[in-house]
């Protein structure tokens, strides 16, 4: 094998010499042809060319790749086969599992409503309440409702010289139609009260005198109203509404009132804009308790058109409401106009979640008054007013609310109000000359003083939900006031404040109470005379005492519609004075019964 492989190798260098020494033999004769062909004259002669070393290539040895060996090693251990085989034996059972049942929520059945409830009630000193309501559905887009409320007394009151019944009847009645894109409404309501000018005290004048007053006033009302307010669109609602107010002694008013809105978007804030147009005209029939005789009367005519736009922010921790308003004031009856600018600037930031929210804001505007609204405030007011707008040129304020414990929370507050012709309500003056049909001119009614009044009042509230069944609430108010004329902002009380609670005892009884209390106030008490001039007029300050006032309820539900309730009223049987001159009523007890149906 190796003396073959030998010859082999040296078979291969001979040729490769053989091959190497022909090509080069055949490349000196290409190389001399062409030398001979450029120029045939130039002859550079032989060369001898001498190989020193000869080519000598080498193969490498060839690798065989080694199968894997056999194993015939007797020591090499060798698998056991294992054999399973399972040892049951059979066991006698009678047991029977039963189908998994889940256990039952006992449900609290819903209340039973009813569209309609009934309630009256009786007690001393002669007071009677009666209530009525029922709301009716038409169909799935409609519906009316209608109410009556009445209250009266016939009770007499100690060291009043003259009757002091009254009475408060009042109806109201709506329909509602709602529409995909919009709803629509139309509201109708009247009302009567009956007041006494009884605040004479005994032995004040003589009983002719006493015997001669008609005491008696009855005040009249009705109006009606129309609402439109729309979904997705810029246009946001729309209300009108008129109402006509008048008395027994030939007093008139008449108020319309429009207000609308539409809000329109900005990047990502709201642009609202609301606009109002409010009139309001009337007559009293009597000049002012300051002149000698009764006539001539007082007419008024008032008007106002406003506009108010506002710009929205809302932020995850914050609102911000940044406005104007508009208002242009024109008195009729005067011939007199002004344009008046106030703020309309409100916000809130949340300090610390519901812990803790910071508010504030700026906001002004031209107050409307109207005979109706001093009577609700003040019944006894003489039919003989003068009846112009307030210009509240700013109240401005701050304040911070939140939510202490989850059962607790709290809201304090400071303000800063400035207003122009504030009404006060003062004693008018005794003024015996006049012969008025009615008998408010022995001092025993009120007129409206108008001054400019500064004000600054800290308010702080706490409200308290002891349980699901008991809550508690209790605020306090401060009032520190200056006038323009130096003069005590008439009947208005420092310092207010109220307690309220409400207690569900059981399913079946209820109970709950309400304490308030007024701070001292001050009138002015004069008696007139032929120069027509207040200030030279006899006049005495008469300071009010502050009251307090403790009304509580209790009730117990017989069942889903009937239920009993027994309510009492001035409970410290204290005979204070709301208004100078006017003790109220003592001790009062009223029970009676409420009951609901479907009508």
């Amino acid at each position: 094998m190796k003396t073959e492989k030998r010859t082999l190798m040296k078979e291969f260098r001979m040729y490769k010499k053989i091959c190497l020494l022909g090509a080069m033999v055949f490349g000196c004769g290409q190389f001399a042809f062409a030398q001979e062909d450029e120029n045939e004259d130039d002859d550079i002669g032989t060369e001898t060319v001498t190989v020193t070393k000869a080519y000598t290539p080498t193969i490498n040895d060839a690798f065989k790749i080694k199968s894997t060996p056999n194993l015939n090693d007797s020591i090499v251990l060798q698998k056991k086969k294992i054999e399973y085989n399972i040892f049951s034996v059979p066991v006698a059972s009678t047991f029977t599992p039963a189908k998994g049942k889940a256990s039952a929520v006992q449900k609290t059945p819903p209340p039973v409503l009813y569209n309609s409830y009934a309630s009256a009630g009786g007690g001393n000193p002669a007071n009677v309440m009666a209530k009525f309501y029922t709301s009716r559905t038409i169909d799935r887009e409609s519906g009316y409702t209608i109410g009556l409320d009445h209250n009266s007394s016939r009770g007499d009151i100690d060291g009043v010289a003259l009757d002091n019944v009254f009475s408060n009847t009042k109806l109201d009645a709506s329909y509602v139609k709602r529409d995909r894109d919009y709803d629509w409404g139309v509201d109708v309501d009247a009302q009567h009260q009956l007041y006494n000018w009884y605040g004479i005290e005994n032995g004040a004048f003589t009983e002719a005198i006493v015997n001669s007053i008609d005491e008696r006033q009855n005040y009249y009302m009705a109006g009606v109203s129309g609402q439109i307010s729309a979904e997705d669109s810029y246009f946001e609602n729309a209300k009108l509404q008129y109402r006509r107010f008048w008395d027994a002694v030939k007093s008139g008013e008449n108020r319309a009132v429009f207000n609308t809105g539409f809000a329109f978007p900005v990047a990502d804030e709201v642009l609202a804009i609301k606009a109002n147009v409010d009139f309001v005209n009337g007559k009293f029939e009597n000049s002012s308790l300051n002149n000698a005789d009764s006539q001539p009367g007082i007419d008024y005519s008032n008007l106002q058109v406003g506009i108010s736009p506002n710009l929205r922010m809302l932020g995850d921790d914050f609102a911000l409401n940044l406005g104007v308003n508009l208002v242009y004031g024109l008195d009729l009856e005067n011939s007199d106009s002004n344009f008046y600018i106030y703020p309309a600037v409100t916000a809130s930031y949340n300090l610390m979640d519901e812990l803790a929210i910071v508010y504030g804001g700026v906001q002004g505007g031209l107050v409307q008054n109207s005979y109706y609204g001093y009577v609700e405030e003040n019944p006894y007011v003489s039919p003989t007013l003068s009846i112009q707008p307030t210009d509240k040129q700013y109240d401005g304020y701050v304040g911070l609310k939140g939510q202490l414990l989850p059962n607790l929370s709290y809201n304090v507050k400071a303000s800063y109000t400035a207003e122009n012709r504030k009404p006060l309500f003062k004693l008018n003056p005794q003024n015996t000359t006049r012969d008025d049909e009615k008998g408010y001119f022995y001092g025993n009614s009120f007129e409206v003083f108008y001054d400019d009044l500064k004000t600054i009042g800290v308010f702080g509230e706490l409200n308290v939900d002891v349980n699901r069944n008991f809550t508690l609430g209790v605020n306090a108010q401060y009032f520190n006031y200056s006038t323009e004329t130096d003069n005590p902002a008439w009947n208005l009380p420092e310092l207010t404040g109220s307690l309220f609670m409400d207690y569900q005892i059981g399913e079946k009884w209820y109970a709950g109470a309400n304490l308030f209390y007024v701070g001292s106030r001050e009138d002015l008490a004069s008696i007139a005379n032929a120069s027509g001039l207040p200030s030279t007029f006899d006049f005495e300050i008469v300071e009010l005492d502050s009251y307090f006032d403790a009304n509580a309820h209790i009730g117990y539900r017989w069942n889903d519609q009937l239920s009993f309730f027994l309510k009492a009223a001035n409970i410290a049987n204290n005979n204070y004075l709301r208004w100078a001159n006017y003790p109220v009523q003592g001790l009062q007890i009223l029970a009676g019964a409420t009951y609901k149906f479907d009508f």
